[in-house]
C-alpha cells in the first residue's frame, strides 16, 4: 500500500510535500506545530520510513549527550567509521556530508531532523553547525531535501525564519501543522471503526480537540463518556498527567507559560492584555509579549482582533481544548475517581462547560461557517466585540464583518434536540443586537446567525430574529 493512503487529511500538505519532492533545486522544510499534532507521523508516512538520515533530539539532553545521539544514529546509518566521538556540532555535520557523498547519484537526497529545538542546547554551536551544512554544502547541489521538525513553534520561528544570522532567508519552505478540523477527526474516528453520531464527535472534539494523538487513543468498544473516563480520570489514564508534559517539554521557562494559561482558564470568554497583566502580576513588557506569542504559535491560545482594531482591545483566548478541560475538571481535584466523568453526564457543571466549548469549536471553524452560509468568497474580518451604551453591556463571541456591508452576529448554542427561543432569551438577543449597533455606529445590516447541534425551531420568535442557521453538520464539511 502507498504510505500516503495511511495519511488521514493532510492533502495541502501532501501537495506541498509532493511539489518540494520534484523541485529541481535544494530544499530545507521546517515542519512545526503543536506537540501531540501529527507532524512526525506525516513525514515518517509520507515518505515511507525511508530516509538518507534521520535522528530526533533529546529532551532536557546536554550537548554531550546529543552529539553522542547524532553520533549513534550516523553510524547505525552510515558505513563510516569515526574513532572518535564528535566533539561539537561542525565536525558531527562535517561526518553527516561525508556519509552523504557516498550516496550513488539519483534521487533526491532526503535527511529528517527531528524536534530540531532540543538539539540546541545552551553555549553550543549547533546553530552553527546547522548554517555550515545548508550554506557550505546543501545550498551548492540540487538534490537535497533537509527537513526540520519541531513542536517548540516560538524556537522555530525566532531561531529558523527570524534569525538574523547564517539561517536569515535560508528556510524555503515552511509547513505549519495545524490540528484536525472536525470532518478530518471524523475520518479519523471512522478508520478506528467508532461508531459515534457527530454530536458524539462533538462531544470528544471539546475533551481532545483535533489532536490526531489524543484520538488515536479512543477505543471503538467504548462510548464518549466511557473513553474520556478511561484517558483522563482512570489512574493509568494515557493523558491524565498530559498538561505536565506539555508545557514543559517546550518552553524553558514554563512556570510562566503555565501561569497565563490557568488564567485564561478562568475566563472563557478571554481577556484584554489589561486584564492578563493585572490578574498575573507580569508587568507590561516584552517578556509577556514573547509569552503570548509563544503561546498562540504553538497553538495554546488564539488572539481575537477587536471589532476597532484596537490592539489594546484584542481578546486573548483560550483555544487549546485538553488544557481547557484540564483546568475545569482534573487540576481542581473534585472529580476524581473510577466513575468521575461518567457521574457528571448532564450535570449542569458539565452543560455549562459543554456551552462555552461548542463557542469555541465555532470559532475554530470559521471556514466552514462561511460556506454554509454562502459567503466564502466574500472578504471578512472575523472578530470579537465588547462595548456598552451605558446602560447595557453586551459580549459577542463572533462577528463576520463581511465585505458586502453585512454583519453576521453569531449565537452559539449546544443542545441535545432542536433548540428552542422563547420569549426571554429573544429579548436578550434583542438587546445585544441593539447595543451593538449603538456601540459600534455600524452602519451595516447586521444579521443575527443562529450555531446550534440541530437547529432552531421555528416559532414567532425565531421566525422574527433569526437570519440564517448553522446546524453542526454544516461544522463537519
Amino acid at each position: 500500500m502507498n504510505a500516503k493512503n495511511a495519511i488521514i487529511g493532510r492533502k495541502q500538505e501532501i501537495e506541498q510535500l509532493d511539489r518540494i519532492r520534484r523541485s529541481r533545486k535544494s530544499e530545507f522544510l521546517a515542519v512545526y506545530g503543536r506537540r501531540r499534532v501529527g507532524k512526525t507521523f506525516l513525514i515518517r508516512e509520507y515518505f515511507d520510513y525511508r530516509f538518507d538520515f534521520q535522528m530526533s533530539g533529546l529532551a532536557n539532553a546536554t550537548t554531550k549527550q546529543q552529539l553522542f545521539n547524532f553520533d549513534t544514529a550516523l553510524r547505525k546509518q552510515s558505513n563510516l567509521v569515526y574513532e572518535d566521538a564528535s566533539a561539537n556540532w561542525l565536525i558531527a555535520f562535517q561526518r553527516l556530508i561525508e556519509h552523504l557523498e557516498n550516496k550513488a547519484p539519483g534521487e533526491k537526497i532526503v535527511l529528517f531532523l527531528d524536534e530540531l529545538s532540543w538539539l540546541d542546547t545552551p553555549a553550543s554551536d549547533f546553530v552553527m553547525g546547522l548554517e555550515h551544512f545548508w550554506n557550505s554544502w546543501a545550498t551548492n547541489r540540487k538534490d537535497v531535501l533537509l527537513i526540520v521538525c519541531g513542536s517548540a513553534a516560538s524556537w522555530m520561528v525566532n531561531t529558523l525564519f527570524n534569525d538574523s544570522g547564517g539561517l536569515h532567508n535560508r528556510v524555503t519552505q515552511k509547513m505549519k501543522i495545524e490540528p484536525f478540523n472536525l470532518q478530518e477527526t471524523e475520518a479519523l474516528l471512522t478508520a478506528k471503526n467508532c461508531a459515534f453520531e457527530r454530536y458524539q464527535t462533538l462531544q470528544l472534539y471539546m475533551v481532545l480537540g483535533g489532536i490526531p494523538y489524543y484520538l488515536d487513543a479512543v477505543q471503538s468498544h467504548l462510548s464518549v463518556p466511557q473513553n474520556i473516563q478511561a484517558l483522563l480520570f482512570d489512574k493509568a489514564g494515557l493523558l491524565k498527567n498530559e498538561f505536565f508534559n506539555l508545557y514543559r517539554s517546550l518552553f524553558r521557562k514554563y512556570e510562566i507559560y503555565e501561569k497565563i494559561v490557568a488564567i485564561l482558564a478562568t475566563k472563557n470568554e478571554g481577556l484584554q492584555r489589561s486584564d492578563i497583566i493585572r490578574l498575573s502580576g507580569i508587568s507590561s513588557g516584552g517578556t509577556l509579549t514573547k509569552v503570548l506569542a509563544d503561546l498562540e504559535e504553538s497553538g495554546f491560545i488564539c488572539a481575537y482582533t477587536a471589532f476597532d482594531f484596537k490592539q489594546k482591545n484584542t481578546l486573548y483566548r483560550l483555544s487549546d481544548y485538553y488544557t481547557a478541560f484540564y483546568f475545569r475538571f482534573i487540576q481542581p481535584g473534585k472529580y476524581s475517581g473510577k466513575e468521575a466523568w461518567l457521574n457528571l453526564i448532564d450535570h449542569p457543571v458539565q452543560r455549562t462547560w459543554q456551552g462555552f466549548a461548542f463557542e469555541q469549536i465555532c470559532l475554530d471553524h470559521v471556514w466552514q461557517i462561511k460556506k454554509a452560509l454562502g459567503i466564502s468568497g466574500v472578504q471578512s474580518n472575523n472578530v470579537t466585540w465588547k462595548g456598552s451604551t451605558g446602560k447595557k453591556t453586551a459580549q459577542i463571541d463572533l462577528l463576520i464583518d463581511r465585505r458586502d456591508q453585512v454583519i453576521n452576529l453569531c449565537e452559539c448554542k449546544f443542545s441535545l434536540d432542536t433548540f428552542s427561543i422563547d420569549k426571554a432569551y429573544a429579548e436578550q438577543l434583542r438587546s445585544k443586537i441593539a447595543t451593538f449597533k449603538t456601540a459600534s455606529k455600524t452602519k451595516k445590516s447586521v444579521f443575527l446567525t443562529m450555531m446550534t447541534t440541530y437547529g432552531v425551531t421555528q416559532n414567532q420568535y425565531a421566525n422574527l430574529l433569526v437570519r440564517n442557521q448553522i446546524t453542526m453538520d454544516d461544522l463537519f464539511v
